[in-house]
C-alpha cells in the first residue's frame, strides 16, 4: 500500500518483513516463493485485493510483475461517511454471517468498514443473530457462483434409490422457508432449475469450466420468485394444537381458516418431514398425499422405537 506503482516479487521477498529474516535464515527461493503465493491467497480471502501488473508490452509476461493493492479498492470513497451506530450496523449484518459463509464482496466492504476506525454503538453489540449452515455444499456452490464455474454434484430425489449427477451452471444461492436452495441452468436439459441443498449426497466439483458472469443478474430474485409461485399452487390444511411449537412456527406462514390454518409449502416430502417433526401438535386436513407422507414418517418412528424397546 505504500506505491501505487507496485512492488515486484524479487523487491517483496527481499524487503518486506518476514520473507527477508526467512531469506536471511536460509530459506530456499522455492520455499519464500511458494509462501508468497500463499500469502496473496490468504489476503484476498480477507478481502484485501492484490493487483497484479505485467509488462506493459507483453501483459502475460509476469517474470518482472508488480505487485500493489490498490487504494480505491481498499478505502471508502471520502464523500461516505457512518455514524457510530451505523458502523455498529454495519459490521453486526456483517457478523450474522460465519467467516465460511460470507462472499467475497460482503468481505471486501466488511474490511473497508472496520478500516475506517470509528467507535461503535456499544450497546447494539449486545444483539447478535446468527446464520449457520448446515449444508456442507454451501462454501462451493458459493464459490462457483462467485468465479462462474460449472459444477456437478450427486442429487437424491424424493422416491428415488440412487442419486443422479446433476452438472448446472450455478447462479444463485436462495433461502426459502428456512431451507436453502441453488438456482441455476440445468446443463441436462438446458433450463433454469432449482435444486434442494439438502439433497445434494456428496462433494460438490467445482469445474474449470466457466460462463458468462452476466447470467447471475437478478438470478436471486428469479429463483425465489419461482418457488414462490410453485407455494402459491399447492398448501395444506392443518389442524395444529394453540401454544405449541408447531403453532409458533407454522403460523408465521399460513393463513386462518375457522379453527384451522392453511400453509402453503413448495415440495411434499420436505413439508411431510417438518409436519412429522411435531408428532401430535399438528395433524393434517388435507391434501390426502401429504397426510399419508406424514403417517409414512411416522410409522417408521413408531417401528424403530418398537425395535429398540
Amino acid at each position: 500500500m505504500a506505491t501505487e506503482q507496485g512492488l515486484t516479487k524479487d523487491t517483496i521477498l527481499s524487503s518486506v518483513a518476514g520473507y527477508r529474516e526467512q531469506s536471511e535464515a536460509g530459506a530456499s527461493r522455492d520455499a519464500l516463493e511458494k509462501m508468497f503465493e500463499r500469502d496473496k491467497e490468504n489476503l484476498r480471502g480477507l478481502g484485501v485485493p492484490i493487483e497484479t501488473i505485467g509488462d506493459y508490452a507483453d501483459p502475460d509476461d509476469l517474470r518482472e510483475a508488480r505487485y500493489r493493492v490498490p487504494t480505491a479498492e481498499y478505502e471508502l470513497p471520502d464523500d461516505i461517511e457512518f455514524t457510530p451506530a451505523e458502523v455498529a450496523l454495519l459490521n453486526l449484518a456483517g457478523g450474522v454471517w460465519g467467516s465460511e459463509s460470507l462472499s467475497a464482496d460482503a468481505r471486501s466492504g466488511l474490511r473497508k468498514i472496520r478500516a475506517l476506525g470509528i467507535e461503535v454503538d456499544e450497546p447494539i453489540i449486545g444483539y447478535a443473530p446468527r446464520i449457520s449452515l448446515r449444508d456442507a455444499s454451501f462454501p462451493p456452490l458459493q464459490r462457483a457462483i462467485e468465479l462462474s464455474r460449472v459444477v456437478e454434484f450427486p442429487y437424491l430425489r424424493p422416491g428415488e434409490q440412487t442419486a443422479r449427477v446433476r452438472r448446472i451452471r450455478p447462479l444463485a444461492l436462495v433461502e426459502y422457508e428456512a431451507r436453502w436452495h441453488v438456482f441455476g441452468i440445468d446443463l441436462g436439459v438446458e433450463a433454469e432449475r432449482t435444486f434442494l441443498l439438502s439433497r445434494i449426497i456428496g462433494d460438490v466439483v467445482v469445474t474449470k469450466e466457466s460462463f458468462d458472469p452476466a447470467l447471475r443478474a437478478d438470478a436471486g430474485e428469479r429463483g425465489l420468485a419461482g418457488l414462490r409461485e410453485l407455494a402459491s399452487r399447492q398448501s395444506a390444511l392443518l389442524a395444529v394444537h394453540p401454544g405449541t411449537e408447531a403453532a409458533l412456527r407454522l403460523r408465521r406462514r399460513a393463513s386462518t381458516e375457522g379453527q384451522e390454518i392453511r400453509v402453503p409449502y413448495v415440495d411434499v416430502h420436505v413439508f411431510a418431514d417438518e409436519i412429522a417433526s411435531y408428532g401430535p401438535e399438528v395433524r393434517v386436513v388435507e391434501p390426502a398425499e401429504l397426510r399419508d407422507e406424514v403417517i409414512r414418517r411416522l410409522e417408521a418412528a413408531l417401528a424403530l422405537h418398537g425395535g429398540l424397546s
